[in-house]
């Protein structure tokens, strides 16, 4: 592949990527990463946030950062305009497949759990599983957000309900394999199915990328893609390399995804992204 090049002094923003990219392991924002984003901010460059989180869960990244304006979460499901919270644009998955997923998780006892849309993206959308079990214990730990428990097939039966933001399911690599290949033959390429952390299965509408969420915030924001530089270390950040004029990725990150990137820069155990910010911008 061609790798690209870029003008420094015509990069007008940063799409970043959240866990594994600026976050060093265990889910931390370092000082020198803040200290690093906030001064690119304040040199003129917009920070774009694009993770597969939560817009609550986003929260305690963006407000060090600093971040305003149009945001991207659940992998481009939504894009929300920040720090109000109001949502641009929200791409929902069909309840067919919803449905279907809740059958596999229950013939398989693989741990699921979905969130439905609200009105606002705060309060949060309603994250909501059928058991309680360690998986629900360590999303809580991930993200900060407490899944309810019930009966999903009665959430999804809610008047007025025309699909759910993202569905997920929560196992070990080797369990992923396994069920992914169910899904895909029932459906195709009619969902987006991307695996976004080591025991995270997404599933959401095929329109829904990081992708296609941060081209919605790039026109809102009046940016060209070639003045964008996006940052991501996994495939479901794949879609949001093409959507930039460069993409750049941690050495820590998948190969495939290395593979894809114009530049390898450092992990994120080493403050990669703020050692690139520093030479590049600083």
């Amino acid at each position: 592949m061609q790798k690209r090049t870029f003008d420094p002094s015509a990069i007008k923003a940063l799409a970043i990527d959240l866990d594994g990219t600026v976050l060093a392991p265990g889910a931390v924002l370092t000082e020198r990463t803040i200290r690093a984003i906030n001064a690119c901010r304040e040199k003129g460059l917009a920070v774009i946030i694009a993770t597969g989180r939560a817009v609550e869960a986003g929260e305690r990244f963006r407000i060090p950062l600093g971040a305003e304006g149009p945001m991207v979460y659940f992998n481009g499901a939504v894009v929300a305009d920040m720090p109000g919270g109001k949502i641009l644009s929200a791409t929902l998955l069909d309840l067919e497949a919803v449905n279907f997923c809740i059958d596999l998780s229950r013939s398989t006892g693989v741990y699921y759990q979905v969130f439905l849309p609200g009105t606002t993206a705060i309060p949060r959308q309603r994250l909501i599983a059928e058991r309680q079990s360690a998986e629900t214990e360590m999303y809580f730990k991930h993200t900060g957000i407490q899944a309810e428990i019930g009966d999903l097939k009665q959430a999804l039966a809610a008047p007025g309900l025309t699909g759910c933001i993202k569905s997920m399911f929560l196992a070990e690599p080797e369990v992923q394999d396994a069920i992914r290949p169910k899904i895909e033959e029932r459906f195709g390429k009619s969902l987006y199915i991307a695996r976004t952390l080591r025991t995270f299965l997404e599933i959401m509408n095929p329109n829904a990328s990081k992708g296609e969420g941060l081209k919605i915030a790039l026109q809102r924001r009046g940016l060209e893609p070639a003045q964008v530089i996006a940052f991501g270390d996994e495939e479901n950040d794949l879609p949001m390399f093409g959507a930039t004029g460069f993409a750049i990725a941690p050495a820590n990150a998948k190969d495939s995804v290395k593979a894809e990137a114009d530049l390898i820069i450092g992990p994120n155990t080493e403050d990669g992204v703020a050692a690139f910010l520093e030479e590049t911008f600083l």
